[in-house]
């Protein structure tokens, strides 16, 4: 099959590698029809991990059921299917209490798994044509057939739930200001899912225009942090409060306030200056323990210099880690079905597979309003 296949730092190709195959009677194989590029993807792309010349990228998937293991016993094939970028088990600790992110299972020394990103198991990604679904009955969400909401439905697997889980984190409740930094994927995610929970007052902090400009259309505040102190922007906006809430989501790679270069701590720490006295801080940006860019020897090991000294001062709480899928897919899906949710309104652009390697070059670089790429492999889908 042809697949996605990382060479080397801000290189991926488009190639073919052996097919997958059912390997436990609990598998499926699913003809992928939309794989979405995620910003964590361009960690590895950027050479930011440890990943490794062979990786086939892709966690956001969705697509139909092709072949099905002997013990498989919920789908059929021809079921129309998303998976949570979570590869769980259903069955271990953390997943029965709902922490799917957290499976002890799948990934033996490793709390957690996931399709196609290193250190997170031997599950080949999804921007290809044919994805291995381990623990199928407990992975697959079904959707309804044919090939309606397919760019807002592909959004399940990853942004649309980490978005939400941001707000879930910082406890985002009805008539509350929410301050997100960062306006990508899923920055405007978690500024939509706010809004969707009923906040009063929405800031959406960035600096690519493009960025802005979507958040300023689902009703957000533009905040463009070149332009001055984010927080103090913010402050100017709330009676000089701060916000009751606020959401995280860009995580190790922030970008220093005159984006001259990166200073990983920056938006932990304007956070904790914009949210009020004994406010949340939702944190499902990306945070690692190795970072082998990081500007200093401290960042490399993962080792940042937060104002937990402010933070305690203020009485502010802080939740942090990757989403859990499951916890949300179910019902945001039927939000989307009952037209109270379009999360696609972030996709940018769909394209077929084979043009993967230039939609990573230039999502990587934010250039040419590239800001969500849904690749179908196969063109069936393609726009």
């Amino acid at each position: 099959m042809k697949a996605v296949v990382y060479e080397k730092p801000f290189s991926v190709t488009v190639r073919e590698v052996d097919d997958p195959r059912i390997q436990h009677p609990n598998d499926v194989l699913v003809r992928v029809t939309s794989s979405a590029i995620c910003g964590s993807d361009l960690h590895m792309y950027e050479g930011r991990t440890a990943a490794e010349a062979g990786i086939v990228f892709g966690h956001e998937n969705l697509g139909i059921v092709e072949e099905i293991g002997s013990g498989v016993t919920s789908l059929s094939e021809g079921d129309r299917v998303v998976m949570p970028f979570n590869v769980a088990c259903g069955f271990c600790k953390n997943c029965l209490a709902g922490k799917t992110g957290f499976c002890l299972t799948v990934n033996p020394g490793f709390a957690g798994g996931a399709y196609g990103y290193v250190a997170m198991g031997p599950y080949k990604g999804g921007q290809a044509e044919l994805l291995r679904v381990p623990f199928a009955d407990f992975n697959c969400l079904k959707l309804p057939p044919g090939n309606e909401f397919e760019t807002d439905f592909v959004l399940l697997a990853d942004i649309f739930p980490t978005g939400y889980h941001g707000c879930e984190l910082a406890q985002v409740t009805p008539g509350e200001s929410v301050a997100v930094f960062g306006a990508g994927p899923v920055g405007l995610m978690a500024a939509y899912s706010a809004l969707l929970r009923g906040a009063s007052k929405v800031f959406s902090v960035d600096r690519v225009p493009e960025r802005l400009a979507k958040a300023e259309q689902i009703g957000a505040i533009a905040i463009d942090f070149t332009k001055g102190d984010p927080a103090e922007q913010i402050k100017e906006q709330t009676g000089g409060e701060g916000t009751d809430k606020g959401v995280d989501a860009v995580g190790y790679q922030a970008q220093a306030h005159d984006a001259s270069h990166e200073e990983p701590a920056v938006v932990l720490n304007s956070l904790v200056e914009t949210v009020r006295p004994t406010g949340m801080l939702g944190v499902p940006g990306l945070y690692v323990p190795s970072d082998p860019g990081g500007p200093d020897e401290h960042a490399k090991h993962g080792q940042l210099l937060v104002s937990i000294g402010r933070m305690f001062e203020k009485g502010q709480r802080m939740g942090t880690g990757q989403c859990n899928v499951k916890q949300y897919n179910r019902q945001l899906r039927d939000l989307i079905i009952a037209g109270r949710a379009k999360p696609s309104f972030v996709v940018s652009h769909e394209l077929p597979l084979e043009e993967a390697p230039g939609a990573y070059e230039k999502f990587d670089q934010r250039i040419e309003g590239y800001t969500k790429v849904v690749l179908h492999p196969g063109h069936a889908l393609a726009a």
